[in-house]
Parts: C-alpha cells; structure tokens; sequence
C-alpha cells in the first residue's frame, strides 16, 4: 500500500528532492564518459636569451613521468617543448574549442619559470587567468560541470621554506637527494573564476620550488609516484593531501646555493570542485 500524492504538492516537494540531491556529500564526477579527456603538457626548459632566464635543468625528466602516468590514467596526452608565448595561447584557445562533450574532464599543465600571476613560455610571460578563463562555462560549454585541473610546476616566490621539528614524528625523508637541486624562479599565483576548476601548485604562495637536475622536480616526481600507486582509487584532493605530505619529508641536501641547504617545500591547491573526483578505470 502506498500514499498517492496530490499533484498539486509535486511542484513544492521537487526542489526539495533537487536540494537533498545537489548537497549529497558523497556525489561524485560522472566519469564513464566514451573518453578520458585531453591533458595538455607544456615543458619548458629553455628561454630566449634576452630573459635571463636560466634554463631548467631535468624538466624532460617531469614531462616524461607526468606523459607515463597520465595516460595510464586513460589521458590523451598531447606534449609541447619550448613554446613561443603566442603559439602556447593557440593551442589552449584550439583545446579550448574542440568538443569535449564525451570526454571526463581536462588538464593542463605547466612546467616552466613564473612571475606574479604570469608562467613563462619560452620569449615571454603569460597571465594565467588568461589561460584559465578559456575554459569558463560562458567560453567552454562542452566542459561546464566537468573537472578542469590545471597543475602548475614553479616557484610562487622567494622565500625558502625552513624546518621545524615535529613532536611526534621526524621531519626529514628517507631518500638521500645525489643530485644538484635548483628552484623555478620567480612567484606564480592566481585563482579562476568559476566552478570545476582545480589548481594544483606546487609550492605555497611566496616560496621556491625545487627541482632536481636529473630526476625532476619534488612535487612531480611525487605527484606521478602517487597517481601510478592511487591514482585509480583515491578521491583526487585526497590524493593531493597524501602528494603534499611526500614533498613535505623532502630536504635539499646538494645545492650550490649553500642557503638552500636544509630547506624544505610544501605544495598546496586550491579546489573549486563541486563533487568528488575519481578517475575510476575505463572499461575496455
């Protein structure tokens, strides 16, 4: 036996069910999409000269992690070295264009040198929020309500980052550092209007972020370890929290820089997620 509802009550009752549904703390992403999604790579290790900027030594070491362990995650990866400021731009407006109307989400990452809220392509200095408002809802329909992670690889400042001891645990890694570490000059910082958006730093605003010579920079090297290990399991800004705990055991150990000696990093992001992520394994 059941109560059959006046019609007169349904119009008042579905915002009700609309607001129990919209505010499900467990709702997650839908991702059975027919594809992934596009991940746009921009590695840049050399600059035009008259930037001084010096080139960043084990970046190729990052790209080629970051390609392996996006697309075990089901990413079409698309790479880019050393761009022109104006030909970067083109390829996110062309991204930006293309129909994502099948695919999960998106991500764009930057390895590069940044300034203030600008990252460096290889002649000259791109506002980040330039690149991120090409993927607004009023500007990327195909994209609204899906996930657009933008991870960014460079220093937010000047600062190094000093350790502290911890009275319950030990405050430095395991891992013995053998080659040389540098920073990605200069600060790097913003934040995108608009909802689904994720951005992923890799150091808190004000300090240098570090890059090893060979094997690539901290926050990479544990960001990809992290996705090869829970990348398919664990909700992404869990996964983010268990990244920036990595890079918080590491030290600078070889430096020429005898003040970076000892000094740490710590990574953050900023989620304007809606739901929780999950990049659950595609069928076959």
């Amino acid at each position: 036996m059941y109560l059959e509802l006046p019609t007169c009550l349904l119009p008042a009752l579905l915002p009700q069910v609309f607001y129990r549904q919209s505010h499900d703390p467990a709702v997650e992403y839908k991702m059975n999409h027919q594809r992934r999604g596009v991940a746009l790579i921009f590695n840049h290790e050399h600059f035009f000269w008259q930037l001084m900027l010096p080139d960043r030594r084990g970046t190729m070491a990052d790209r080629n992690n970051l390609k392996r362990s996006l697309t075990d995650l089901g990413f079409e990866v698309r790479l880019f070295d050393d761009l022109k400021a104006e030909d970067v731009q083109q390829k996110i407006y062309e991204a930006s264009m293309d129909d994502h109307s099948n695919a999960d989400c998106f991500v764009c990452v930057f390895l590069s040198h940044g300034v203030d809220d600008h990252i460096y392509a290889y002649d000259d200095k791109i506002k980040i929020q330039t690149i991120t408002d090409m993927f607004r809802g009023d500007k990327c329909r195909s994209l609204v309500g899906k996930p657009k992670i933008f991870i960014l690889q460079a220093c937010r400042g000047d600062k190094h980052d000093d350790p502290v001891i911890a009275h319950d645990s030990t405050d430095s890694s395991s891992e013995a550092l053998v080659n040389e570490t540098e920073v990605d000059a200069a600060g790097v910082y913003t934040l995108p209007a608009g909802a689904d958006f994720i951005m992923c730093y890799s150091v808190a605003q004000g300090y240098y972020s570090h890059r090893d010579t060979v094997n690539g920079s901290w926050y990479i090297q544990d960001l990809c370890e992290t996705l090869r290990k829970h990348g398919s399991s664990l909700e992404f800004t869990e996964l983010l929290t268990v990244v920036n705990r990595k890079v918080s055991y590491r030290r600078v150990d070889v430096c020429k820089d005898v003040n970076a000696l000892g000094k740490k990093q710590i990574p953050c992001f900023a989620s304007m997620l809606t739901k929780k992520l999950y990049f659950h394994p595609k069928s076959k």
